[in-house]
Formats: structure tokens, C-alpha cells, sequence
């Protein structure tokens, strides 16, 4: 139904940071994060932003609020907001093109 989708963010040929999670829908459901060098990991979250925006995503799953997503404007939602969201864009095709590219 859905399929995992990486974030790779490197530094000439080292990997530094990225993300992983989940595509269903018009919804991402954030899986991991990791750094291994200073705002790595936030460069691969805005980038992820970024595409999911362009592609007509609607919300981004970051399962549990810390100030580090709060600094992206992440924000708590009710248990029934969520379950709107599933209902209505669980389903929903988008324009999502995750070829493989560098940025």
C-alpha cells in the first residue's frame, strides 16, 4: 500500500545525516532521523518539505513532537485530526516522482 522512502544527505562521499519513513497517500509518516554532523539531519527534513509541498502532500507524520521538528513549524494534532487525515488522504494519488536525484 505504501513504500519507504530514504534521505540521504553527504558530504562529498560521506553520508552525514538523513531520514527515512513511509509514503501513503498524500501522507508521510516520519520513521528516523540521524546526524552525524551539525544540522544534517535538518537539511534532509527541509529538503523532504520541500518535494512533499511540491508533490501535494498534506501532513507529515513526526510521531512524537520535539523542539527540533517544533523549529520546522511541526505541530501537535488532535487523535481525531488524525484520523481525518487517514480518511481522506490515505487513499489520495499525488504527483510524487522519487527517482533517484541530488540536490
Amino acid at each position: 500500500r505504501g513504500h519507504a522512502h530514504s534521505v540521504e544527505v553527504w558530504d562529498q562521499d560521506e553520508l552525514v545525516g538523513g531520514l527515512y519513513g513511509l509514503a501513503m497517500g498524500r501522507l508521510f509518516f516520519g520513521e528516523s532521523m540521524f546526524s552525524r554532523a551539525d544540522n544534517a539531519s535538518k537539511v534532509g527534513f527541509a529538503t523532504l518539505v520541500n518535494y512533499l509541498t511540491e508533490w501535494g502532500f498534506v501532513l507529515i507524520d513526526c510521531q512524537m513532537p520535539t523542539q527540533h521538528l517544533s523549529s520546522f513549524g511541526a505541530r501537535s494534532i488532535s487523535r481525531q485530526a488524525f484520523a481525518d487525515y487517514l480518511r481522506r488522504h490515505l487513499d489520495q494519488p499525488t504527483d510524487a516522482d522519487w527517482s533517484s536525484r541530488r540536490v
